[in-house]
């Protein structure tokens, strides 16, 4: 058989391998390979810790709704609790974030935009605000004079009037009405708005004919996550700060794709130029110390890293772990030196719950001897 001939077949034959096979790695198909973790002491504490006596009356302490670990691509552990089921999609909050984060990268991929890029260039309603580029949103340094305050302070808050009351209808364009208190780029300052402005821009950047199935075709049917439901706004807008769903084994999918650097089995489906961003604190970060324990910011992920003048905020976590969080205690946690990914779905009502109290007894029940750190 000629060379060129027997070369091109063997390509053809590495094209039609699975990709656990070509690369050596195991990979979710339909559901996720299963292969339980025994029993031991170490995950009895953890289960005590994740899962106490669940008090519903008083939603008081730590509800845990599900837990999923994944090492290496096989599922290892598995719990719920309260309402929640292997098939319920659980609001996510603001790992929302994270997840728009995810599509942004395939449409940075497409060559769509660029992070300094002026917002304005793909929503026209942020023309008032010329200097906000899109990297800054992404860092949440749009310099927006934004009160991301919740429950505990509802007459202030930004974006409870966002998503609840006068910003509701259109929530970008309110929050492109806010003015500037700061220099974009300059501070950091949490905002579920910077994130929905995003999610506006989105839609000029792929059109709006493929905007409503974006999400889908380019990360979660790429993924096969079959559970995603995301809310629009009644401007059509993905609420990309808070209201996507999905089950915990389904989101844990998205953790594994971060956790292999954006590569799903043989495709980078997110460039690795963009995992690099996300993963990379915000230059002009300032931790407080009055809160030893808030993850650094990057790219719309929130990160473990040791800072000039500030420890890192989980000290039992290696410093290479990074998190999608949200309200009320949601959790996507990635580690990847021990390869695993950690779903946390919650209901938590106060501070009882501690990432890095969970993250210690994650290690000590999943992480495989050999990689413990």
């Amino acid at each position: 058989m000629p060379i060129p001939v027997l070369r091109r077949l063997l390509c053809v034959g590495v094209l039609l391998l699975p990709a656990a096979a070509s690369w050596g790695e195991t990979w979710p198909e339909r559901d996720w390979a299963s292969r339980p973790v025994a029993p031991s002491a170490a995950l009895s504490e953890f289960e005590t810790y994740a899962f106490p006596a669940r008090d519903d009356g008083t939603r008081q302490g730590i509800r845990s709704d599900a837990v999923v670990v994944i090492r290496d691509g096989e599922l290892i552990y598995e719990r719920y609790a309260g309402p929640t089921k292997v098939s319920t999609p659980h609001l996510t909050w603001s790992m929302s974030k994270s997840l728009l984060a995810t599509a942004l990268g395939v449409a940075y991929g497409e060559g769509r935009f660029k992070l300094d890029e002026p917002v304005a260039q793909y929503y026209p309603a942020f023309q008032g605000h010329p200097s906000v580029k899109l990297g800054h949103l992404l860092n949440w340094a749009s310099g927006l004079a934004w009160q991301e305050d919740y429950e505990y302070a509802p007459l202030r808050s930004s974006v409870v009037a966002m998503l609840y009351t006068r910003g509701r209808g259109d929530m970008a364009r309110f929050v492109a009405e806010h003015p500037l208190d700061a220099v974009p780029g300059t501070r950091f300052r949490y905002s579920s708005g910077d994130s929905n402005v995003l999610a506006a821009a989105l839609k000029q950047m792929v059109g709006a004919p493929a905007y409503a199935d974006y999400p889908w075709q380019a990360v979660f049917q790429p993924l096969g996550i079959t559970s995603a439901v995301w809310e629009r706004d009644a401007s059509g807008t993905f609420v990309g700060s808070s209201y996507a769903y999905m089950t915990a084994r389904d989101l844990a999918r998205v953790g594994l794709l971060m956790q292999r650097g954006g590569r799903w089995g043989q495709q980078q489906l997110l460039p690795t130029a963009w995992v690099e961003f996300n993963l990379t604190p915000f230059a002009n970060y300032q931790a407080d110390p009055a809160k030893p324990g808030e993850a650094v910011p990057g790219g719309h992920w929130w990160l473990n890293r040791h800072l000039a003048k500030a420890n890192k905020p989980w000290a039992d976590a290696p410093e290479s772990t990074f998190a999608a969080l949200g309200h009320w205690g949601q959790g996507l946690y990635v580690l990847p030196e021990q390869k695993l990914v950690v779903v946390r779905y919650a209901d938590d009502r106060d501070k009882t719950y501690q990432h890095n109290e969970f993250l210690k007894r994650a290690l000590a029940a999943f992480a495989a001897p050999e990689v413990q750190p």
